[in-house]
């Protein structure tokens, strides 16, 4: 990495919880089991004969896949953008009293990522999988612009119309609730920066996150300083 984020593994450290699993939030609970495989169908219908699933990763699905990938290639979405959009997580990243917000796309501009190819001899469970990791969203086609050709993926988009859709944040709000939101798999302040380090290292700078991880290291560091415990 030529940059090095203000945003630390110490930092997070400092945030950091063990929670218990609290069970499924109310828009999992809505949805019928038989939703994944229905869906899982309905995007494969719409392939056309040969044709591999790519799926569009910009957050992360990059560095914590349900599923193992045959092909990765690094590319980029016009009309879509990265943001903290997806809300409110009260499980993972996050938790009733300080609830967490994920990365989504939105509407606009454009966004440097990751196309995964699903093995096409495991299409059918691991498309379930990956549906069943993600919210309940239906998937939509994107155009992945890469170094070897385009390509037509699946991503998950937060649409306005959504349920979990949050917009008209502040970067200073949306960095209040990523300095402090804590779930069972862990803190939004990890989830933030593994995000980050990730997309550097795959020479994918964006501008949004790394402004958005010296916002929370700042806000980490005033609130809970450090005290040299475990020295």
């Amino acid at each position: 990495m030529t940059r090095r984020p203000r945003l630390t593994a110490e930092l997070v450290r400092r945030v950091h919880r063990d929670l218990a699993d609290p069970g499924p939030m109310q828009r999992q609970k809505n949805v019928p089991k038989s939703w994944f495989a229905v869906t899982a169908r309905s995007l494969r219908a719409a392939l056309a004969p040969g044709e591999p699933l790519w799926v569009f990763a910009f957050g992360s699905l990059i560095w914590r896949a349900p599923i193992a990938f045959s092909d990765r290639r690094t590319g980029l979405v016009r009309g879509w953008h990265r943001a903290f959009c997806l809300g409110w997580d009260t499980r993972y990243r996050g938790n009733v009293d300080q609830p967490g917000l994920m990365l989504s796309l939105d509407r606009g501009g454009s966004c440097k990522g990751v196309a995964l190819k699903i093995a096409p001899e495991r299409l059918d469970a691991d498309l379930v999988r990956l549906l069943e990791r993600e919210p309940p969203i239906m998937p939509r086609w994107v155009n992945v612009a890469t170094d070897t050709g385009p390509l037509r993926a699946i991503a998950f988009v937060a649409e306005r119309g959504y349920a979990g859709y949050v917009g008209g944040l502040s970067e200073t709000e949306i960095a209040d609730r990523l300095a402090v939101a804590v779930g069972f798999w862990g803190s939004m302040a990890e989830y933030l920066l593994n995000t980050v380090e990730h997309l550097e290292r795959l020479g994918l700078h964006d501008r949004h996150l790394w402004r958005m991880q010296d916002l929370v290291a700042e806000r980490i560091a005033a609130r809970q300083p450090d005290t040299g415990a475990g020295r």
